[in-house]
C-alpha cells in the first residue's frame, strides 16, 4: 500500500470518522487507515449476542440536548430513550435496600462527588480519594460509580480534571446502538481495515508512515489512536515524541470498565424493560460493585458494568471469572435458579485489545493540567483528536466527535498556508 496523499486519519473511531467527514467536506484528497477490522473503535453495537441491539462502549449520549449526536439519531430515525429514566434499585449483597436505605446511600453519592467537585474548583489537583475522606457506610457505591464514569479508583482519579468536565443531567440512551449510529452518521468514508500503523517518521518534507500494509507519506497526519496507544509505543515516533507530549499521554491513562452480556431462556427478573440496578455488598465492602441494565429491548437479558480496580483483578482471573462474577450479582438479586438459564453470554475486552488498551481516559492526580497539552500540534503536521482531547465533553463519543473535527479543521487551516 505505498501511495501519497494529502492527510491521513490514524483510527476509525468516532473521531477519525469526524475528521473524515470534515475532509470530505473540504474535497481534500485523504484516506483513514484503521487497525482493527471494522471500523468504530470504542462506539461498537451489537446485534446478535442479546437479539436486540447493544452497545459494547459508549451508549449514553451525554449533555443530551447539546450532543450533536440528538440531531443525527433524530434525522436518521435512530431511536433514543428521552425523559425516561429507567426504574433503579440497589441490592446491598443480601437483599434489596428500603427506600430510606436508597435515599441514605443517593444522599452519600452526592455528598462524595459534591466534595470532588468542590475540591478540584478550588484547583486542588488532588486524588479524590483524598478529598472525599473514609468512606460512609454506603462508600462502596459511591466508589463503584466514581469508577463507572471515570473507570479508574479514588486514588487515580484528579479532582481537578474530574470537576472540569461538563456535567448534566441530559443523559439519553442510544436504543438503537450508539456505535450503528456513530457509522451511519459517517456514511461512505475512505476507510482502510486490519492496517495498524507502527511508526511515523517525521524527519522528512513529508511524513511517512509504515503501516501493516505498506507506506504512506503525506503532508499532515491526524492521531485519533487512545492514549495508550501512544504512551505505551506501540503507535512510535521518528524522532521520538517531545517530553512535554510523552508526558501528557503517560498522565492520562485509560482506566478499566467492560460489559458482561446475558441472555437467558426466558425473563428471569419479572422486572419491567430497562430496570437498572446497582449491586454492592456492604458485608464485603472491599469487593466490586456492579451495575446492570435488566431487559434491554425488552429481551430476557442483562448487560452487567463492571469498573475499577477490583473488577480489573476479577477480570484478570479470565472472561469466564467476569461472567461468574456477574451471574453472583443477579443471583444473589433474583435468584440463583438464574445461573442454569443461560443461553449466550459475552464479555468485552476493552483493556485487552492491543490498539485500544482499556476504557476512556483520567488525568492522574497532580498531572490534570496535561490535557490540554494534546491540544497542541506536532510539527505543524501532525494533530491529535479522541476522547482524551474532547475538552469538557472528554471520556465521552460526543468528545471525541468534536476533537475530531477540530483537528481536521486545524489540518486544512495548515495546508491552507503550508
Amino acid at each position: 500500500m505505498t501511495a501519497d496523499t494529502d492527510v491521513v486519519v490514524i483510527g476509525a473511531g468516532a473521531a477519525g470518522l469526524a475528521a473524515g467527514t470534515r475532509l470530505r467536506q473540504a474535497g481534500l484528497p485523504f484516506r483513514i487507515i484503521e487497525a482493527a477490522s471494522i471500523p468504530g473503535g470504542r462506539a461498537a453495537t451489537d446485534t446478535t449476542t442479546l437479539g436486540v441491539p447493544f452497545d459494547l462502549g459508549c451508549h449514553w449520549l451525554h449533555d443530551a440536548r447539546e450532543n450533536p449526536f440528538t440531531a443525527l439519531a433524530d434525522r436518521l430515525a435512530f431511536k433514543v430513550g428521552r425523559n425516561t429514566p429507567s426504574a433503579r434499585r440497589l441490592h446491598l449483597g443480601t437483599r434489596f435496600a428500603t427506600p430510606e436505605e436508597k435515599a441514605q446511600a443517593d444522599a452519600e453519592m452526592d455528598q462524595v462527588f459534591e466534595a470532588i467537585i468542590a475540591a478540584g474548583r478550588a484547583g486542588r489537583d488532588i486524588a479524590a480519594s483524598e478529598a472525599v475522606g473514609p468512606p460512609g457506610r454506603f462508600g462502596p457505591l459511591a466508589r463503584h460509580w466514581l469508577a463507572l464514569m471515570s473507570a479508574a479508583g479514588p486514588d487515580a482519579v484528579s479532582c481537578v480534571d474530574y470537576a472540569y468536565y461538563h456535567d448534566t443531567d441530559d443523559n439519553w440512551p442510544v436504543l438503537d446502538g450508539y456505535g450503528a449510529l456513530v457509522l451511519a452518521a459517517a456514511g461512505v468514508l475512505p476507510v482502510t481495515l486490519d492496517c495498524p500503523v507502527s511508526r511515523i517518521d517525521r524527519s522528512g518534507t513529508r511524513l511517512k508512515l509504515e503501516t501493516a500494509q505498506g507506506v504512506l507519506t503525506c503532508r499532515k497526519v491526524i492521531v485519533t489512536v487512545s492514549t495508550a496507544v501512544i504512551a505505551s509505543g506501540r503507535l512510535a515516533f521518528a524522532p521520538a515524541l517531545p517530553v512535554h507530549f510523552a508526558e501528557a499521554f503517560a498522565a492520562l491513562p485509560l482506566g478499566f470498565a467492560e460489559k458482561v452480556a446475558l441472555l437467558f431462556d426466558e425473563d428471569v427478573f419479572g422486572v419491567p424493560e430497562r430496570t437498572a440496578l446497582d449491586a454492592i455488598d456492604l458485608v464485603h465492602p472491599a469487593r466490586a460493585g456492579a451495575s446492570a441494565l435488566l431487559k434491554p429491548g425488552g429481551a430476557p437479558a442483562a448487560l452487567v458494568h463492571v469498573a475499577g480496580p477490583e473488577a480489573h483483578a476479577i477480570a484478570a482471573e479470565g472472561e469466564g471469572a467476569l461472567v461468574g462474577f456477574a451471574l453472583d450479582v443477579l443471583g444473589a438479586a433474583f435468584g440463583v435458579g438464574l445461573k442454569t438459564r443461560v443461553k449466550r453470554s459475552l464479555v468485552t475486552r476493552w483493556a485487552e485489545m492491543p490498539y485500544i488498551g482499556g476504557a476512556y481516559s483520567c488525568a492522574l492526580p497532580g498531572h490534570a493540567a496535561l490535557r490540554a497539552r494534546l491540544h497542541e500540534p506536532l510539527d505543524e503536521r501532525i494533530f491529535f483528536a479522541g476522547e482524551a482531547l474532547g475538552r469538557e465533553a472528554f471520556s465521552t463519543c460526543h468528545g471525541a466527535h468534536f476533537s475530531g473535527l477540530a483537528a481536521a479543521d486545524a489540518a486544512l487551516a495548515a495546508l491552507k498556508f503550508a
